[in-house]
């Protein structure tokens, strides 16, 4: 069922997407926001500490505010998965959902985000957000003076791991492989701390916890290793499957290309947050946010000079 034109469609409810409404409705351009899962990644998160102004948080509620400020400045919000995007000769998107909704929007703006690389193993997805992570900087506060686990070998990995070493009593850095891939100064930083160990060679078969989460993992070579907590950085890819056709310019991680104003190589194809090459690529809820608002603002520019 085709839907009256819209100004902007949105993709993505989350960090950058529900901001992006927020800042559409106040200029009065027309948008809806559309989602398979409100509130996006930070919706997921247990504890938030990190945003300013809010103290401690659950993602979920934070996420909770940012739909409810979008709706109450004006935009729509839909919960659904978008799974195709047209763009027409005459410059028109076409976005149609699984719910069988076609929308028509003279521009379009992708917040879809990254997908965090999953180990794959049981327990991984029970016990996120009580004692999984894929982010240090958002949750690493919350195991001081705990011992945790480090999986990757690259210099996200080893980064984060200098910073949880601050943290937390002991922290494994478990490598698949036989050596790092992580820059050498990282590498010398890590081996020097005390409260860091390598495991090489090692591998997670199983995340074993109970009701108040993480407890050990069970390795691949039949041995455990008690920890509290379990940080996962093996890599992410940015979620730009529905626009690929389009051929938007990209780097080599994946992620779009934007200029200054948040705009892609594609005409009227805007992007904002982690599927983005700016903000220095700082994978930040208040960096997606403030590139929400930027893409909006760029779009209300756009549209007066479209209308004379």
């Amino acid at each position: 069922m085709k839907q009256a034109m819209h100004d902007l469609v949105i993709i993505g409810m989350g960090s950058a997407g529900l901001p992006a409404g927020m800042y559409a409705s106040r200029y009065k351009i027309s948008n809806i926001i559309i989602g398979s899962l409100p509130g996006g990644a930070l919706g997921t998160s247990h504890c938030v500490e990190n945003y300013p102004g809010i103290l401690s948080e659950s993602g979920g509620e934070i996420m909770r505010w940012f739909r409810e400020h979008a709706e109450s400045a004006g935009s729509q919000t839909l919960v659904d998965e978008v799974v195709s995007v047209e763009r027409r000769d005459d410059g028109i998107f076409v976005t149609k959902t699984a719910g069988g909704k076609t929308f028509e929007s003279k521009f379009l703006l992708m917040a879809t985000g990254n997908g965090y690389r999953k180990l794959g193993v049981p327990g991984e997805a029970e016990f996120l957000g009580k004692g999984v992570s894929y982010c240090a900087t958002c949750d690493g506060t919350f195991f001081r003076g705990r011992e945790i686990a480090m999986v990757g070998g690259g210099d996200a990995a080893i980064t984060e791991a200098l910073y949880l070493a601050e943290l937390a009593s002991k922290v494994h850095i478990l490598v698949r492989g036989d050596a790092l891939r992580a820059e050498r100064i990282w590498v010398e930083k890590a081996e020097k701390k005390d409260t860091i160990e390598f495991h090489y060679r090692t591998e997670v078969a199983e995340i074993r916890g109970g009701m108040l989460g993480v407890e050990s993992l069970l390795l691949k070579d039949g041995s455990t290793l008690p920890v509290e907590g379990i940080f996962i950085a093996i890599g992410s890819d940015p979620n730009t499957t529905l626009v690929d056709h389009l051929q938007p310019q990209k780097d080599a991680s994946g992620c779009l290309i934007v200029d200054e104003r948040q705009q892609t190589s594609i005409p009227r194809l805007y992007a904002a947050g982690d599927i983005t090459t700016n903000s220095n690529k700082f994978k930040q809820t208040i960096m997606s946010a403030a590139e929400g608002c930027l893409a909006a603002n760029s779009i209300h520019e756009d549209l007066l000079r479209m209308e004379g």
